[in-house]
């Protein structure tokens, strides 16, 4: 049978889909990116934002169609659609999906399929997984065939849910309480990863900070990327990065790790989400304004050449335009690499969307948006004019409109051409010969400049 999986969302749900690809690999099926052919179809889903939600229920929707004219086939939806709790509503308002799977749980997909094997087939499924278990470790993951050889950066989740609940997110109802992964198995991951030629992993948690404060004198981040850090040596993967931070529990220790290993890059996702104190209680945040300038201070004093991102949230409950115009005058002061823009969206079952009122209208949100938007691109443009000239190192990822594709340390995106090297997963070093705010271009040392005409076009990427 031949298996297609939509994701929407997250890396986490990036990396749930490649889980789910993995199982369903060892039980003999194959991918394919044709709905038509596909007989197992598969939606993993994201509702952190109403917009997401609504992209996941059209494809949704298209399943039933598609059920429709062909009975047999499977169809799954997965994510935060549906949550750690049995989705009873979710079952009522979907009949034609066969398979409802939790965050990160791909077992209810298995379990299916082999419920729809005979019992021939079912022993011998079985028979071939357990000799397969006794070859690996609890954590490792076999790529799916049409990842193997090319996958170069990959996402390994470290703890899973979140257990600090801001009053606009949807997550801990749908993921569940925050629950760390294991050293050992994390390292299978890893290792397992970095045997199949991927280069780059990034350790995901939604506050992956966190990692580690629901085990009883367990380790935290800085021991785990140390450990990391090391099966990375081993195995070759050139580059590890992590995300999502919290202010308030990016601690310096994390930070001098970060200075300290190599293979640790210059780059820190720590979201603010807004520019006013009075905004951020009401999103139940827990720091200040003054708090988050005097971490991107030590960020940026520990750590050399680094490159700090951050989430934005425009129009939340309430906001004044003095407020938002603390974001924006915020952003402007501090200049950081990249923001994560998103307009304010009341999720089910959060704190705001049961006892605030979304009274910013939406088209005063989108008009935010863009005010910061067209500030950060402004502030972008100039930090990535500093590159002009230089030479840089890339980590290249593929091809993309016949130029090679990779990112710097600071996860800045570059452009560069050759047509007589295969790139892929190598590190280049090359010259910056133009720069913008969303990407950049480079060449060889020694190559010819590259054409004006074929410089990317600089679009809003966040």
């Amino acid at each position: 049978m031949r298996y297609l999986i939509q994701t929407f969302g997250c890396q986490m749900n990036t990396a749930d889909s490649q889980r789910l690809a993995s199982e369903l690999e060892l039980m003999g099926h194959t991918a394919t990116d044709n709905q038509q052919e596909a007989d197992i179809l598969v939606v993993n889903t994201c509702v952190v934002r109403q917009s997401a939600e609504d992209k996941a229920m059209d494809w949704i929707y298209r399943t039933r169609h598609m059920k429709q004219q062909f009975p047999d086939k499977v169809v799954g939806v997965m994510g935060c659609m549906v949550g750690v709790r049995d989705p009873i509503k979710l079952r009522k308002k979907l009949p034609h999906v066969d398979v409802f799977m939790a965050p990160s749980d791909p077992q209810p997909m298995v379990d299916f399929l082999k419920e729809r094997m005979d019992e021939g087939e079912t022993l011998a499924l079985e028979a071939e997984l357990r000799a397969h278990r006794e070859q690996i470790q609890d954590g490792d993951i076999v790529l799916p065939t049409h990842e193997q050889g090319s996958l170069i950066s990959a996402h390994v989740p470290v703890v899973y849910g979140c257990s600090h609940a801001c009053t606009f997110c949807i997550i801990p109802n749908r993921r569940g309480v925050e629950r760390s992964r294991s050293v050992g198995e994390i390292t299978a991951h890893v290792r397992s990863l970095g045997a199949q030629g991927v280069k780059e992993v990034t350790l995901l948690g939604q506050i992956v900070d966190r990692y580690g404060k629901d085990i009883p004198d367990g380790p935290d981040l800085a021991d785990l990327l140390r450990v990391i850090h090391g099966v990375a040596e081993e195995t070759g993967i050139l580059r590890i990065r992590f995300l999502t931070s919290h202010p308030n529990w990016m601690s310096d220790r994390i930070l001098d790790t970060v200075a300290e290993l190599p293979r640790l890059m210059p780059q820190i996702e720590v979201p603010v989400q807004a520019g006013d104190d009075a905004v951020l209680e009401n999103m139940k945040r827990g720091y200040t304004i003054d708090q988050y300038r005097a971490l991107v201070g030590r960020i940026r004093d520990r750590i050399p050449n680094v490159a700090i991102h951050t989430d934005i949230i425009v129009g939340f409950c309430g906001e004044t335009e003095a407020q938002f115009m603390g974001t924006h005058d915020l952003l402007a002061e501090l200049k950081l690499d990249k923001v994560h823009l998103a307009r304010y969206s009341p999720r089910p079952n959060t704190v705001s969307e049961r006892r605030m009122v979304d009274d910013v209208p939406e088209e005063e949100k989108e008009r935010r948006f863009h005010v910061i938007n067209d500030l950060q691109g402004q502030i972008q443009a100039e930090k990535n004019a500093v590159y002009l000239g230089q030479q840089v190192e890339v980590l290249v990822e593929d091809r993309q409109h016949g130029r090679w594709r990779g990112r710097t340390p600071q996860n800045k995106l570059v452009f560069f051409d050759d047509e007589s090297t295969d790139w892929r997963g190598k590190l280049a070093n090359v010259e910056v010969t133009w720069t913008g705010p969303w990407s950049m271009v480079a060449r060889l040392p020694g190559a010819e400049m590259p054409s004006m005409a074929s410089e990317p076009i600089p679009v809003f990427v966040g």
